[in-house]
């Protein structure tokens, strides 16, 4: 890699970085092209130069953050055998990981249908799509052995995501009273239930 390669790199980590610190402090209010290029010491032209816009700034964090979520928790899930071990640790480090990286769990979350993330959806639904395929591809042999429910993958995500996601966003949210640790608790064994093939009939 060129020097001019590495100091571009710099940069953008620069940027990506201090936009998360933004966002963490100031919320979606105080999440501004100029409070960022403030908190970043890069400048506009900079920032455009690698980002194209504001929103694509944005959209690189959002993705960023995605793939540090998607990352620890396939990363746990990898480390299982059966499907119901790794549906619990899935819910474990999925809960944990909005604990212990807040600012990246409140970012993905608060963000999710916010205004500046539109103009790259289709970028965002691509990368959501290679990430969450990790989840599917871990499920075939689960469903091929009749452990899981052969459904369509978009219900199949919906029900292993769904309620974890929904969890994590009620506490982050602060308006909820969600215990995470009852949570972790509850939610594999029920997730698991819904997965489940109807017994014959």
């Amino acid at each position: 890699m060129s020097p001019k390669q590495q100091r571009g790199e710099a940069t953008v980590e620069q940027l990506l970085t201090a936009a998360l610190r933004v966002y963490a402090t100031s919320g979606q209010q105080g999440f501004t092209v100029n409070a960022v290029t403030s908190a970043s010491g890069v400048s506009l032209g900079s920032l455009y130069h690698h980002f194209g816009s504001f929103d694509g700034l944005a959209a690189g964090l959002y993705i960023r953050c995605l793939k540090q979520l998607c990352d620890e928790i396939f990363a746990s899930v990898g480390r299982t055998r059966t499907a119901r071990t790794g549906l619990r640790a899935l819910v474990t480090a999925y809960l944990r990981f909005t604990v212990e990286r807040r600012d990246v769990a409140l970012f993905l979350h608060a963000s999710a249908y916010s205004g500046y993330l539109a103009a790259h959806a289709e970028e965002i639904r691509a990368a959501k799509e290679a990430k969450l395929a990790a989840i599917t591809e871990w499920l075939k042999p689960r469903i091929a052995a009749g452990e899981i429910a052969d459904l369509p993958a978009p219900v199949l995500e919906v029900l292993v995501m769904g309620p974890v996601e929904e969890t994590a966003r009620r506490w982050l949210s602060s308006t909820y009273d969600i215990d995470l640790r009852e949570a972790e608790r509850i939610l594999p064994d029920r997730i698991w239930r819904s997965l489940r093939p109807d017994p014959e009939r």
